[in-house]
């Protein structure tokens, strides 16, 4: 068991280094991802609670109309969130990524607020316009929260910490499916039904902005704008090792020579990442990052997250109750395997190899599904027929399907992005790819509708073909950074080819290491350790 669980280290790590102060930071700013998670889970089941269904009159509209009205009640909030994850990489440049979590939150928590003043008499229109502002708010933070947990993180542990965020998503989503199922359950259909579901995401929201009060500013942050004295102070508190011990004066002088290097090659400054964008290696990484996004969404997730109902429904559960049941019990596998992968899989088995394992699991079980959606012709069923053998199956491969997917696409991407940028690109990059999740989050979300009316069992062949692709995508191109320093990703971007990279910078890392320990009794440390002291002094 303990070879199990033995982390994969860049060099010698001291204990005091994996302690609770970075998983608790980590854990404050991921409640911004239990509001993104909350949202996709409650949404679709509260627009086909019969309480919302009747005081919007939905049963007056036909089917096209109805599909269309949903979409645009779910898909502003991803169109809001597109230009926020954009806006974020502004305030992070200017603000640091602690002070831009208030800011996002404080509009996300406006725009939950102005939800709740719709009735009939009013009509959509608050809830149309404040999920715009509560998806601009989620935008900003879903750039911003990743970023914050890989800075604030140590390399062996790095994709547990930014999994913390996804952890966090899929608790969020757990009480949004429950939540549904508990209100048409427990309660008459009434206003209060389901205006519940919508007031509870103010929670999580409240949470982080009291949080975020404790936490401390990324010290890489700090010391690319030059704060170093308040930069070694944070750095200092969250590994909780003295200033001059052999761990944090070589991490500095990483964090150093990263953005010296930077300075010579692009320089700082709130443009000049832009014009890094002239370079092919970040233009490169800008592409998988955003392209990450877009296989993610393309396995169906979002179609699932937001239209649960109907989801269910095409496989053959009727009845509002079995709907909500069903997409519940989705949500709690969801929670219970991203534990698992946040403890072990990310960081033991690697980011790569989940993806290519969950896509390859994944796309065969759609492929299941598809097919018995086809033969035994649900869509035709009488209502209230029960399930045949085929459909309970269906449910099953559903199920297993999530178990495949959770550990895989469904928070790897945001790991992946967090780290394959440098520091002065890391915004910047993260906002690109934010908006990406955003933008074809954004798609899928507004289509799914319809795509269930026009394509029926063709949509879960669609997801399965887009994840095959994704696997070729993954094992030609993306290089596997477990393990890696954030300072030595270039490095590894440079190595072909691209499965053998982390195998080639874990040797050089090894190689270095031994040179500096060797130096620690000699000249060598005392001149590393006089060059950080000179930088603090200027």
């Amino acid at each position: 068991m303990v070879g199990l669980l033995k982390l994969k280290e860049d060099r010698p790590t001291p204990k005091a280094v994996y302690n609770w102060r970075v998983y608790t930071c980590a854990a404050i700013a991921s409640f911004a991802s239990c509001t993104i998670g909350y949202d996709s889970a409650f949404i679709g089941g509260t627009l086909a609670l019969p309480s919302f269904t009747s005081e919007f009159d939905f049963g007056s509209m036909d089917k096209d109309d109805r599909a269309l009205l949903q979409a645009n009640i779910v898909s502003v909030y991803q169109a809001g969130a597109f230009f926020g994850s954009l806006f974020a990489y502004v305030t992070c440049h200017f603000l640091g990524r602690r002070k831009s979590l208030f800011v996002f939150s404080a509009l996300f928590m406006l725009g939950a607020g102005l939800m709740l003043g719709a009735n009939a008499a009013r009509g959509l229109g608050l809830i149309i316009g404040g999920r715009v502002l509560a998806g601009f708010g989620v935008g900003g933070m879903s750039n911003i929260v990743p970023i914050y947990c890989s800075e604030l993180a140590p390399p062996a542990v790095r994709g547990r910490i930014v999994g913390i965020y996804e952890l966090g998503w899929q608790l969020g989503g757990l009480l949004g499916f429950w939540i549904n199922y508990g209100v048409n359950t427990t309660m008459q259909p009434s206003h209060r039904q389901w205006l519940i579901p919508f007031a509870v995401q103010l929670i999580p929201g409240g949470l982080l902005a009291v949080g975020a009060l404790w936490l401390r500013e990324s010290p890489r942050w700090l010391f690319s704008k030059g704060r170093r004295d308040q930069a070694m102070a944070n750095l200092v508190w969250i590994r909780q090792l003295p200033r001059d011990d052999v761990y944090i004066i070589e991490e500095v002088s990483y964090i150093d020579e990263d953005l010296e290097r930077y300075q010579c090659e692009v320089g700082a400054g709130f443009w000049k990442p832009f014009a890094a964008l002239r370079q092919r290696k970040v233009q490169w990484r800008f592409f998988l990052g955003g392209m990450l996004f877009l296989w993610q969404n393309g396995s169906g997730i979002n179609a699932i997250n937001y239209y649960s109902p109907t989801v269910f429904n095409s496989i053959g559960i009727t009845g509002t109750d079995g709907a909500l049941l069903t997409t519940g019990i989705f949500g709690l596998v969801k929670t219970v395997v991203t534990v698992g992968w946040l403890l072990y899989l990310i960081d033991q088995l690697g980011r790569c190899k989940l993806l290519m394992y969950g896509a390859v699991g994944g796309s065969l079980c759609m492929w299941f599904i598809g097919a018995y959606i086809k033969i035994a012709d649900t869509a035709n069923r009488p209502a209230g027929s029960p399930l045949d053998s085929g459909g309970i199956a269906a449910i099953f491969f559903f199920y297993l399907w999530t178990v495949f997917y959770t550990p895989s696409w469904n928070g790897t991407p945001w790991v992946l992005n967090s780290e394959m940028f440098d520091q002065n690109t890391r915004a910047l990059g993260q906002a690109s790819a934010a908006a990406n999740n955003w933008f074809w989050n954004f798609i899928i979300s507004r289509f799914t509708p319809q795509m269930f009316i026009k394509m029926g069992y063709g949509v879960y062949f669609f997801f399965a073909s887009l994840m095959i692709l994704s696997v070729i995508f993954t094992y030609f191109l993306i290089p596997e950074t477990k393990a890696i320093p954030l300072e030595h990703i270039d490095r590894l971007f440079a190595v072909r080819p691209v499965r053998k990279a982390n195998d080639v910078i874990m040797a050089e890392l090894r190689l270095q290491d031994e040179e500096f320990r060797h130096a620690v009794e000699g000249v060598d440390l005392s001149e590393k350790k006089e060059k950080v002291e000179q930088k603090e002094n200027v």
